[in-house]
């Protein structure tokens, strides 16, 4: 697909809330960068407002699986030409990893690996009650 430049991204991820610092994980899915809302593409993973108290605990799970996924290293942050915000003003990226040995696995792939995301391209989610 036609994608922006990447950007690269090192920073030490904390929880977002009161006094957060300028990166911090919202829930399984989205983070902050400053001011930036980031939503990962290619997933769903389950909300912190919950439904039901399953939901809850994956929520926890996910929002600190992607915190830990997010602190191993630098991270790039891809986009699609044209597709660049959702409908909430979130910056939709791809997010990959940067290793040493120069493969770049997907953060996406890795959460839906662990169980902790669904694939999502858009449309209908279902619930995870």
């Amino acid at each position: 697909f036609l994608a922006t430049e990447p950007e690269a991204v090192a920073a030490t991820f904390t929880r977002c809330g009161r006094g957060r610092g300028h990166a911090c994980v919202v829930d399984g899915d989205t983070f902050k960068l400053g001011n930036r809302s980031i939503r990962i593409i290619g997933i769903d993973a389950p909300e912190v407002q919950a439904r039901c108290a399953a939901e809850a605990r994956l929520a926890e799970q996910a929002t600190a699986r992607l915190q830990a996924l997010l602190n191993e290293g630098p991270v790039e942050l891809v986009g699609r030409i044209g597709q660049g915000r959702d409908r909430y003003g979130r910056d939709l990226r791809a997010v990959r990893r940067i290793r040493p040995d120069g493969s770049v696995p997907s953060i996406a792939a890795e959460m839906r690996e662990a169980g902790l995301a669904r694939r999502y391209l858009g449309g209908f989610r279902s619930g995870w009650c």
